[in-house]
């Protein structure tokens, strides 16, 4: 079998989320879980938030990669796009679009996973931490890490090539006319932020470190996982 083509991952993508029938009580209980992410998230990277050099990449990460923003509109915009993309782009850039969505994939999954482990009770960290435990999956967890890390690197790869951006550009008006301008502003969105970093590698080792370090934590019993999160990998 070869490897997972993008739209399988939208595929999959719709499966997760209900396409055709969905319990909105429960995709109510995912939403306010993905809320909840996203409060941990800009706790665990208030530094980098704070330095100019990285704010738009949090705020990329937080609200497109790993925070859990509800994507449905821009995937039904790649599913379109994805033909003229990979016709433009180098195979690299397409690849890193393809495993932005094998991120989404895993984090849908988990996600879920999570708000049927906590059910209706309101959303606390030891809950929360209980669930991830007894979600299980630890090598998948792991690899949701190392995606991130993979798409943080296409993406600053492809902001040190010189034609990338000039070809965004010229799909601005096209995707704009074809009502996909929520893929265009994805893809905008992590170039620009991504440029302005002019180097990812801190940032990126700093997210693999602190996500890394509480994955462990958790598995291990921990009884404190996020105390001291903010303050591991800050290096430089």
């Amino acid at each position: 079998m070869g490897p997972t083509t993008m739209h399988e991952h939208l595929d999959n993508l719709a499966r997760l989320r209900g396409a055709g029938t969905r319990d909105e009580p429960f995709f109510d209980r995912v939403r306010s879980l993905k809320l909840w992410q996203r409060g941990r998230l800009a706790r665990t990277y208030p530094d980098l938030a704070a330095e100019p050099r990285y704010a738009a990449a949090v705020a990329f990460f937080l609200d497109e990669l790993y925070g859990g923003k509800d994507s449905a509109l821009r995937d039904a915009d790649l599913r379109k796009m994805a033909p003229t993309i990979k016709r433009l782009l180098p195979a690299f850039a397409y690849r890193t679009v393809s495993d932005a969505l094998e991120l989404d994939v895993l984090a849908e999954e988990f996600d879920q996973a999570l708000a049927r482990n906590i059910g209706d009770k309101a959303i606390t960290p030891e809950r929360y931490v209980a669930a991830f435990a007894a979600t299980g999956r630890k090598a998948d967890r792991l690899r949701q890490v190392q995606l991130m890390r993979t798409v943080g690197e296409g993406l600053d790869r492809m902001v040190q090539q010189p034609l990338i951006y000039p070809t965004l550009r010229m799909l601005r008006k096209p995707a704009r006319l074809a009502g996909l301008e929520h893929m265009q502003q994805f893809l905008e969105a992590g170039f620009t932020a991504f440029r302005k970093m002019k180097g990812a590698v801190h940032f990126l080792d700093t997210i693999a470190a602190r996500e890394t370090a509480l994955i462990e934590r958790i598995f291990a019993g921990n009884p404190a996982p996020f105390a001291g999160l903010a303050n591991v990998g800050d290096v430089h």
